[in-house]
């Protein structure tokens, strides 16, 4: 397994969180990411490649599973949780592994590990393009069954900063990818560098407002054993599960990759991002992203693990 950069440098700005709650008060955080989400989805407007997009197109079972998947399935069963939690739905975190579970899938890894795996890469992007799209609305949506009555979540005030911070951007960048996409997509590496920053930024502030609130002295070890083996079982339940119904529906070795490797996945990127989103700068911020923190270190050590192996199963049999 390859060091991943990403991963250490988010440990690490949980960790300076812990040290510094306070942050350099110097830097206007809350300005910093706001700006940074806006640009994250213009960029992202920017790479959406209408040739690649459409090549994966037709593959339309592969699409209706991977789909109903990421935003029915994946809720449904985070639903089946409720009694492993103390006030049920109404717990801060059960509504964070909810949180996890309305989220879309992300798109470069899933891209690259189905790749890796010699699976269908058309209907990959396809997927994981469509997803990041339903997700601006769907992942608010499912939130606000949940937390209509709380006081962290007024819907009106998320369609209004969804509007101005995700879908004008990402509008703006559609719109001007003709012009600019291919200079985007040519500096792909770069960009997934200032999105990864922004999370970084994001997770910091998080962090920071939780430790200084001690939102954490609420959480004990045995609630976060929980959450790690209820984010365990998710994955692998949604993973085998998706291994049956390709093997029912008879889809090929290709097409059975690309749904269980884009159907598990979780992005990490609209996580953070929807936090801002949806609950601003509440302290609680740090909970709800712990779960989603949780899955995308475990998603990308398994998945790698798996698509390893379908590599080599495809070099003996080639």
């Amino acid at each position: 397994m390859k060091f991943n950069g990403f991963i250490a440098a988010l440990l690490f700005a949980i960790l300076l969180a812990w040290f510094l709650p306070n942050g350099p008060e110097v830097l206007p955080l809350k300005t910093i990411t706001d700006i940074g989400i806006g640009f994250i989805f213009f960029f992202y407007g920017l790479k959406l490649s209408p040739t690649e997009f459409k090549a994966g197109f037709s593959n339309y079972k592969v699409h209706i599973i991977i789909q109903l998947t990421t935003f029915l399935i994946f809720p449904m069963l985070v639903l089946g949780f409720t009694p492993f939690f103390e006030g049920g739905t109404s717990s801060q975190l059960w509504l964070a592994l909810f949180f996890l579970g309305a989220l879309p899938s992300t798109v470069s890894s899933s891209i690259v590990m189905v790749s890796l795996a010699k699976g269908d890469i058309p209907t990959a992007i396809f997927n994981a393009s469509l997803s990041g799209l339903i997700g601006i609305i769907a992942t608010p949506v499912w939130m606000s069954l949940f937390m209509a009555s709380s006081s962290d979540f007024e819907f009106g005030a998320v369609i209004q900063k969804l509007l101005i911070q995700i879908i004008l951007p990402l509008a703006i960048g559609l719109f001007l990818q003709k012009y600019l996409g291919t200079l985007a997509r040519k500096n792909s590496t770069k960009i997934s560098f200032f999105d990864k920053s922004v999370i970084v930024l994001i997770v910091y502030a998080s962090f920071s407002s939780a430790f200084s609130s001690e939102l954490f002295t609420k959480v004990g070890l045995a609630d976060l054993l929980k959450l790690s083996v209820l984010v365990t079982v998710l994955f692998f339940t949604i993973y085998f599960g998706l291994g049956l119904v390709s093997r029912w529906i008879n889809f090929s070795t290709e097409d059975e990759i690309t749904a269980k490797f884009c159907g598990t996945k979780k992005s990490l990127v609209h996580g953070s991002v929807m936090v801002k989103v949806i609950f601003g700068n509440s302290a609680a911020n740090a909970l709800y992203l712990l779960p989603i923190m949780l899955y995308h270190i475990l998603q990308l050590l398994v998945i790698a693990i798996f698509a390893e192996g379908y590599r080599k199963r495809e070099m003996e049999n080639g």
